[in-house]
């Protein structure tokens, strides 16, 4: 063996140690100690392994779909199979399977993780970053992992609206179709899962949109946890002036169109204003913001064609969510009957604390109820480093579900 593989190796050892003394010192759980620690540690190992000896580089419009299309072959012990639901007539939703290769039948339960109003799910919760990708590390613990993107994002059917200019149109992809989406991929699970009831993980507006999917629809899910999402109360909103009519206090600016337009920098914008040191990387690893940058505009095949690049993203989510944020309610947690987890980072901005109170004594018919606010977590915290939120998301999720 060359003297290079051997410091890689010792390199590799010593990583994986600093992460598992990492995640041990914030376990508090027992049952997260037997399973969760060393379902941490596989999937840290097998990520690393995916680029350890590779460096993350810029790259442009024709060399970054070759990226997506290597990370099975690249983490051999993790198994993907990307594959279409159909939602309605015309509308196929994508839905990509993460699994162990020896996933054996070990009663955990399958997980659907639902996206936001940002990037879609591939780019939110698989990115091709060691250690990094959420579908990855709860794939690692045993669980049958599936990800999904609504109408509207990424590899789904795209609404005629995001061909045509901003101002054509009025703000596009609703709660409702959302919901429906999310029902199609759920059923399209369980067909493949023996009938089994689905755990659903929604961050931020997808956490809202899990919400209203579970409140009608108790029967075919296990559990639930919301991350960093909006629920209907009446309380002060920072975002509330960026997306109000400047010229009609109290009402919404459907000037704003049918979708908005996110330029690289745009993705890392508030994600940056929340992170309270000046050398972000401190906090997420200089790689992840780039991966998550290139991955979302790869998501878009229109992307590179406006100058900045932009992704085009639905924005029928911002108009509800400020009417969330001003008290109106599109579901309620008392129909909620699963056990359900909401979580939320300190430094979010999108959630408030009066979210995570109304839901903690509004879910009364809720099997199971927990909330959790992690110290110093941003919006995106399960993409920051370990220490900065990370860890304790994952701990609490695989300790809630196990």
């Amino acid at each position: 063996m060359s003297t290079r593989k051997q410091i890689i190796i010792v390199f590799l050892l010593l990583k994986l140690t600093k992460a598992l003394m990492l995640v041990e010192g914030t376990m508090k759980r027992q049952s997260f100690k037997k399973h969760g620690l060393k379902a941490l540690a596989v999937g840290f190992l097998s990520t690393t392994l995916m680029t350890s000896c590779s460096q993350v580089q810029a790259h442009d419009v024709n060399t970054l779909p070759q990226m997506t299309n290597k990370i099975s072959s690249f983490t051999p012990q993790i198994q993907r199979e990307d594959s279409f639901a159909q939602s309605e007539p015309g509308i196929q939703i994508f839905v990509r399977k993460v699994q162990l290769n020896s996933n054996l039948k070990n009663g955990r339960v399958p997980i659907l993780l639902i996206h936001g109003g940002g990037p879609g799910g591939v780019t939110s919760f698989d990115i091709n970053v060691p250690g990094y990708s959420v579908a990855t590390d709860l794939a690692s613990a045993g669980h049958t992992v599936y990800l999904m993107n609504v109408r509207g994002w990424e590899q789904s059917t795209r609404p005629v609206v995001l061909s045509q200019p901003q101002e054509k149109n009025s703000p596009s992809v609703t709660s409702e179709q959302a919901v429906r989406d999310i029902g199609a991929v759920v059923n399209w699970i369980r067909e493949r899962e023996s009938g089994r009831k689905v755990a659903l993980i929604g961050w931020a507006t997808g956490g809202h949109w899990a919400g209203m999917y579970t409140s009608r629809n108790n029967d075919k899910v296990s559990h639930i946890v919301m991350l960093n999402s909006l629920y209907g109360v009446n309380a002060p909103w920072e975002l509330g002036k960026t997306f109000e009519n400047p010229n009609q206090p109290g009402k919404f600016n459907s000037q704003a169109g049918g979708y908005r337009l996110v330029t690289p920098e745009g993705l890392l914008g508030k994600w940056n204003q929340t992170i309270p040191v000046k050398d972000k990387s401190q906090w997420r690893p200089e790689e992840v913001a780039i991966a998550y940058q290139q991955e979302a505009l790869k998501s878009d095949p229109t992307s590179y064609t406006r100058q900045p690049s932009s992704l085009k993203i639905p924005n029928a989510y911002q108009l509800e969510s400020y009417n969330l944020a001003r008290g109106q309610k599109y579901w309620n947690a008392t129909d909620i009957t699963a056990p359900t987890l909401v979580i939320r980072g300190e430094r979010d901005f999108w959630s408030r604390p009066a979210d995570l109170e109304a839901l903690k004594n509004e879910l009364v018919n809720s099997s199971k109820v927990k909330t959790v606010t992690i110290p110093d977590g941003t919006h995106y915290l399960f993409l920051d480093r370990p220490e900065k939120g990370r860890s304790r998301f994952l701990q609490e999720v695989l300790s809630f579900f196990s």
